[in-house]
């Protein structure tokens, strides 16, 4: 029997972050466990120009997802006209949507945070259990200990 395909979404700011989005999407496709279970990793800056809302890719996407990660650092990003970013959007339709949701925060200092980034860490904390990582080998490592656990 072969094992389900999960599939994958990896949600952050993507100018800050988009070295850690990369490394974690390389990472579960080439490990050699991970990638049994994975079918796929979303990224938004993989897709092609198309003639369609970002609104409606990545939230689209949230919803064929099985596991959303959200790595969440110091920028909050652009806002929606609610005053919302695609980071906070994409966190909170996960949320409704009841998937399994794995949060990453970079560092330790919340003060650097711009302030709504800093309610969204908190938000999410809330919630959930979250791991905080100081270099991508350490969001590496939070990563790949999380997927394993969620797919025991």
């Amino acid at each position: 029997m072969s094992p389900i395909p999960y599939k994958i979404f990896v949600s952050s700011v993507q100018k800050e972050l988009a070295a850690e989005r990369r490394r974690v999407k390389d990472f579960i496709t080439h490990d050699p466990l991970l990638s049994r279970f994975v079918s796929n990793v979303f990224l938004f800056e993989d897709i092609p120009a198309a003639d369609r809302k970002p609104d409606d890719v990545y939230l689209g996407e949230v919803e064929k997802c099985d596991i959303y990660i959200g790595i969440f650092g110091n920028t909050y990003g652009g806002k929606n006209a609610e005053g919302k970013s695609a980071t906070e959007l994409e966190f909170e339709f996960a949320t409704k949507t009841h998937r399994e949701r794995l949060i990453f925060v970079k560092g330790d200092d919340d003060n650097a945070r711009e302030p709504e980034m800093a309610k969204l860490v908190k938000k999410a904390g809330r919630q959930l259990t979250r791991r905080r990582f100081s270099d991508t080998p350490g969001l590496i490592r939070e990563v790949y200990a999380s997927l394993v656990s969620v797919l025991e």
